[in-house]
């Protein structure tokens, strides 16, 4: 799923290099209790290479998760003469992402992986990762494969498909931060099948191409021979003349054979080759089957246009999900009666660009079945764009995609994801998001979701009436749990009837070092979380049961956002989690039965309750280890990761401050406000008003006396205004303003002006627009100080936030003057309106009008002079040339501007050129477009120009590497 965009880089990579074991690790991680457990795979080292610390497997657990043709050897359980990794679960380290959070480093010719066969196999698929080059395109490089000390494969690697960095939807420049997405995935055919006992070894011969190899785990497999043609079937080569060697783009000639297929009521049958596609072939009424997915490959994407590349896609739906451009055979969607079988798609996709159509598998398509396909290196295995029903996707394997695996998105009715193996998306692994129109009666059940680099393993944003149920989700890395149940993204709604209702069924389903750290909050996300952020979660019957929640990586169930009510769990398992059993943000109302609990970090308070009250439990008997006790302290623990039942902690706790603040207080609020102290705070305890208020975060929780509460307004509307009646006319001085004391709540500036008023009718500025910062080192308090003057009313007039995109107050303090001087109110009030010559050496654009040719959400021209570097305008996604404007009011001798971003943003480079006007009409150029490099910390750079007298001053943009749209916080514009 889309995510905002970030600034704040991760922890820097830290590989660890740890001691190899002399003798193996024995571990038993207890499966009794009230759940209804299955039997777990744990790796097994042979005592001389016990590198790897025995953690639980994904694969193999008997009844859940997909039923795999592969069986799955991890490399740190191997014979090797390479450096053990792991096990590490800090976001942006190498091991993070590795399978169990552990692989082993080859640096060295001779260096190995040695898989001893558990069973015969003829193929393999290698998980691994090699370093990036310092341009971001990758290396190509190749491994030594060896059958008992045999060369028998050459096996290509690369990285070209791996390494990106920055904020989402991310990028290839690795001078940005976050580096993430380390590993890929190679196959070979063997050649021959080997009986189990055969070692198999991965070898390093040559370090020219890369410098070292790091291997996660081998997937083998004894793979059938290509299937013929089945009889009656349409040939795609011999018929239609579709290239098996991929030299030429065979789009035209696929699509003529589907065309002949639907018309003659015929299967397309597609040869073992390899396929090039420059477009995605577009079928309806036909079945499309390959020999087999190790057989059948397409792949290719346009050369020119970029927007295109090998897929199969339904016809769009007029009005449906899909808003782009529609070509004439696209249209008229959706799709019925198409079956794609038995072949593969592997894409060219190495990069995430949302609107592109680089998809695997797209449009709308019902009644109608995708089956055993080999899907990877794509944007989306399979975004399915509605309204469409009965639709299914089932025994196929989606493997590192820079976006979703699968997303069923606006209008999905009574379809399913079921025997699915998904590992190494780059967002969500399987989802559901009714934008526009209700999704119902949908089914994932029985799949693996292995490794989503970014948000969840599985989750439903709203939706009716759902069941996730049999499936193991694990490693979740960042941003996100393994199930999580939402009214989240835009329009989820229960206006719309696409909010979470009726019955969600998630049952049977194990969750494995699930839930991770969001570089967006403080804290942990939990195993299981609930999110009520557009509106509450109410009304629908959640029903969690029979269900083990192992080793999480935070909490082990989190709710946040919003209320969270009708909640069931019974016969859950909870062995291991990093923090908390529960983690309560938000009110949450849930009947627990035969719940069980331990190896809970925080044991001796397995409960964090800010909420107060606003936690519910209604016990159903059989709870144990869990309901002792509750804290809320306003600190967030380090996680102790329990690695399936082997203790430790992360080498550095997580450092990155949160963007978003928390939605619920951090602390619990005193039953009884202090009394407003003698000649103290005259806004304590008054009438206080707002233009807008977000859920329960009213104006009178600004004058409460409790700075745990807030308010906040409504989202991406500024400007917004807080005000209080102190009651009488007073002689006031000094406003003191607060926001939450808690560190979950990051270091932000909010831009606004104080304003007072004897009838609230008639106001003064008594505090000039400027902007405030809050530091939770110093409290996040902030005092500002005016010139004596009398009201009845004070305003604050909020236009800018750089923390959240809302007004957010805690305590609006108002203190009367102290200077002695009289309580009558002056005759005239004091200047409102700035001078009109700016003071010599001053930046002649601040405060002036500005304009621009696009804007997303509230960042709009207008804060690039409101003199706040925190506030900043960025254009549309994907869109260059965008351009900001500024009139400086009357023609003015300008020699250098100085440009600036918010100081706390990771460097990029954004190519500019500058341009001068005295009318708005004609324009000439100042600077030439280039380069200028914006670095974090100070994130400001200066730009000399030919002294010249302009009005308008307007920088063109065309490019930037670490988002792609302009973006300016402050055009400041000096005489010299």
């Amino acid at each position: 799923m889309p995510q905002p965009p970030q600034s704040h880089p991760p922890t820097p990579e830290q590989v660890r290099t740890l001691r190899r074991r002399a003798s193996a690790v024995f571990l038993a991680l207890s499966l009794t209790g009230t759940a209804a457990l299955t039997a777990l795979t744990f790796g097994a080292a042979p005592a001389a290479h016990a590198a790897g610390v025995p953690a639980p497997s994904p694969i193999g657990i008997a009844g859940r998760g997909a039923s795999v043709p592969f069986t799955e050897l991890e490399a740190e359980y191997a014979a090797t003469n390479g450096t053990f990794i792991g096990p590490d679960r800090l976001y942006g380290n190498l091991p993070s992402e590795a399978s169990g959070r552990q692989a082993v480093t080859l640096n060295a010719v001779g260096q190995y992986v040695e898989f001893t066969l558990n069973k015969p196999a003829n193929a393999m698929s290698l998980r691994y990762s090699l370093p990036d080059t310092g341009d971001g395109k990758g290396r190509d490089a190749t491994l030594d494969v060896r059958a008992d000390g045999q060369s028998v494969k050459t096996l290509p690697v690369t990285s070209k498909y791996s390494w990106y960095y920055g904020g989402y939807p991310f990028n290839n420049n690795p001078g940005d931060t976050n580096p993430h997405h380390f590993y890929d995935e190679s196959r070979t055919l063997l050649g021959a099948t080997y009986p189990a006992g055969t070692k198999i070894r991965v070898q390093v011969t040559s370090t020219a191409q890369s410098p070292s190899f790091t291997i996660d785990l081998a997937d083998f497999e004894q793979v059938a021979p290509a299937a013929g043609k089945p009889a009656g079937a349409l040939d795609a080569v011999a018929d239609f003349g579709a290239d098996p060697t991929g030299a030429t783009d065979s789009t035209a000639r696929m699509q003529a054979a589907v065309n002949a297929g639907q018309a003659q009521g015929k299967t397309v049958y597609v040869p073992p080759g390899s396929y090039t596609l420059y477009d995605h072939v577009v079928v309806d009424g036909v079945t499309v089957q390959g020999a087999g997915p190790w057989y059948s490959v397409f792949g290719g994407r346009d050369p020119v246009n970029r927007n295109r590349a090998a897929g199969f896609y339904g016809k769009y739906v007029p009005g449906g999900g899909y808003t782009g451009p529609v070509r004439s055979h696209e249209a008229n969607g959706p799709s019925k009666n198409v079956t794609l079988k038995d072949f593969a798609i592997i894409g060219d996709v190495r990069e995430r660009i949302d609107d592109d159509q680089v998809n695997a598998l797209g449009g709308a398509m019902s009644n109608s079945t995708v089956d055993n396909l080999w899907i990877q290196h794509v944007k989306v295995a399979a975004w399915m764009d509605g309204p469409m029903d009965r639709f299914t996707i089932q025994n196929s394997r989606f493997l590192d995609m820079t976006a979703d695996g699968v997303n069923f998105h606006t209008g999905v009715t009574n379809s399913r994801v079921t025997n699915t193996f998904v590992r190494n998306a780059g967002d969500d692994g399987l989802a559901s998001w009714p934008q526009d129109k209700p999704n119902t009666n949908i089914s994932f059940d029985h799949n693996t979701v292995v490794l989503p680099i970014l948000a969840n393993n599985i989750v439903t944003y709203g939706g009716r009436d759902f069941t996730i149920s049999d499936n193991v989700m694990s490693d979740t890395i960042s941003n996100g749990g393994g199930l999580h149940i939402a009214n989240r993204y835009p329009g989820v709604n229960s206006g719309k009837g696409t909010a979470v209702a009726g019955t969600i069924t998630a049952a049977r389903n194990t969750l494995i070092r699930t839930g991770n750290s969001d570089f967006n909050w403080n804290f942990g996300v939990g195993a299981i979380w609930f999110s009520g952020l557009n509106e509450a979660v109410q009304g629908a019957s959640i029903k969690i049961s029979d269900t083990d929640i192992l080793d999480s990586s935070y909490a082990a169930i989190h709710s946040i956002e919003g209320p969270i009510s009708g909640v069931e769990f019974t016969n859950v398992n909870i062995d291991g989690a990093g923090t908390y059993a529960i983690q309560a943000q938000s009110n949450l109302s849930a009947k627990f039965t035969n719940v069980t609990a331990k190896n809970i970090a925080q044991s001796a308070t397995p409960i964090h309750n800010c909420i107060g009250a606003g936690l519910q439990i209604s016990d159903g008997g059989g709870n144990s280890g869990w309901n002792t006790a509750q804290t809320c302290t306003g600190v967030w623990p380090a996680p102790v990761w329990t690695n399936g039942g082997v203790p430790s902690t992360p080498t550095t706790p997580p450092t990155t401050p949160p963007t978003t603040p928390p939605t619920t207080p951090p602390t619990t609020p005193p039953t009884t406000p202090p009394t407003t102290p003698p000649n103290g705070n005259l806004a304590q305890g008054r009438t206080t008003t707002a233009t807008s208020a977000v859920q329960s975060y009213s104006a009178a929780n600004a004058v409460d006396g409790n700075a745990s509460t807030y308010w906040e307004s409504n989202g991406n509307a500024f400007p917004q205004t807080l005000t209080v009646d102190l009651g009488a006319t007073r002689r006031i001085g000094k406003v003191t303003l607060k926001l939450p004391p808690s560190a979950d709540w990051a270091t932000r500036t909010e831009t606004l002006s104080v304003l007072g008023s004897t009838d609230n009718t008639a106001w003064s500025t008594l505090r000039a627009a400027a902007g405030v910062t809050f530091n939770p080192g110093s409290g996040n308090a902030a005092t500002l100080t005016f010139d004596p003057a009398d009201a009845r009313y004070v305003r604050l007039n909020i236009t800018g936030n750089t923390g959240w995109a809302a007004g957010q107050i805690s305590e609006f303090e108002v203190y009367a003057a102290s200077d002695g001087t009289p309580t009558t109110p002056p005759t005239t009030p004091p200047p409102t309106t700035p001078p009109t010559t700016p003071p010599a050496g001053s930046n002649l654009a601040q405060g002036k009008s500005a304009t621009d040719t696009t804007h997303t959400q509230g960042y709009v021209a207008a804060n690039v002079t409101d003199g706040n570097s925190g506030s900043y305008w960025e254009s549309n996604n994907n869109a260059f040339p965008q351009s900001v404007t500024v009139d400086l009011g009357a023609t003015q001798t300008v020699g250098r501007l100085v440009l600036k971003l918010p100081a706390s943003w990771g460097t990029r480079v954004q190519t500019l050129a500058v341009l001068g006007s005295t009318d708005n009409a004609a324009w000439s150029t100042l600077k030439a477009s280039a380069a200028y490099t914006f670095t974090e910390g100070s994130n400001a750079v200066t730009v000399t120009l030919p002294a010249s007298g302009v009005r308008h001053l307007r920088l063109t943009f065309t490019g930037n590497t670490g988002w792609p749209a302009g973006q300016l916080s402050e055009l400041e514009a000096y005489a010299s």
